[in-house]
């Protein structure tokens, strides 16, 4: 599972900047939009997948009047950007598997961008499916701790359909097959839990532990320059940064 690598990456996410949150409301937009436009609606309750970029967008603390108007813009027609999903997978220094999951409306300018990030800090970049074979995707749901029953919230999330729970000192873990994830996340919902984290993600089925100090350094900027870009969405990487 995850664990730990997990929580501390969102730990280092709560210490954004305002303008480091604003670029992730950003990212945030293009998946509403990408969401009405696969799923065929800007009405929730129609829409699984919107459903499900909407709690993401909550979980990030996204103010629900933003939320409100970038799916009322996309709803009237006022984006037209022609934007596309695009996923690249590489290896970072000393083979760390790394996945970068892009919105684009330019593939050529993502792809050159991405490419440039592995070359420059240690990496290179792969063919499809190079590294995916090492992660299990899952739906993941994170909740803290605070004065939560621990055995409450497993059973909760079990009989929710959840697949796996773990817990530490600061948060629980919830696992689900991505088929379930909506309809576990919208059950833990309506328990009136809320949650750190919850969406689809790429989970590493084993961790790489960097001791080198140049691999160290060159992992943490390759991430952050990909964490930087407008186009990058997702990265998912099998770094054991504890």
């Amino acid at each position: 599972m995850s664990g730990h690598s997990k929580w501390h990456n969102i730990q280092q996410k709560k210490g954004k900047t305002d303008a480091q949150r604003a670029k992730i409301f950003t990212k945030l937009s293009r998946e509403i939009i990408l969401a009405i436009r696969d799923g065929g609606s800007a009405n929730p309750d129609a829409n699984g997948k919107l459903r499900d970029v909407i709690a993401k967008a909550k979980a990030a603390n996204v103010p629900n009047d933003n939320i409100q108007r970038v799916i009322s813009r996309a709803a009237g027609g006022g984006d037209s950007s022609n934007y596309e999903a695009i996923t690249y997978e590489g290896y970072g220094p000393s083979g760390i598997a790394v996945i970068v999951e892009a919105t684009t409306d330019n593939r050529n300018r993502t792809a050159s961008e991405v490419r440039h990030y592995f070359d420059k800090y240690g990496g290179n970049l792969g063919a499809t499916g190079c590294v995916s074979w090492s992660f299990d995707q899952k739906g993941v749901i994170i909740i803290e701790r605070g004065d939560l029953d621990e055995d409450e919230v497993m059973m909760a999330a079990l009989d929710a359909g959840a697949s796996d729970f773990s817990a530490d000192a600061e948060v629980f873990e919830i696992y689900t097959d991505p088929a379930d994830f909506s309809s576990v996340r919208e059950a833990l919902e309506a328990a009136g839990y809320s949650f750190i984290s919850a969406q689809i993600e790429m989970v590493p089925q084993n961790y790489v532990k960097l001791t080198n100090e140049d691999d160290i350094k060159n992992m943490s900027k390759l991430i952050e320059m990909l964490e930087d870009n407008d186009d990058v969405q997702e990265i998912w990487h099998n770094w054991d940064e504890e």
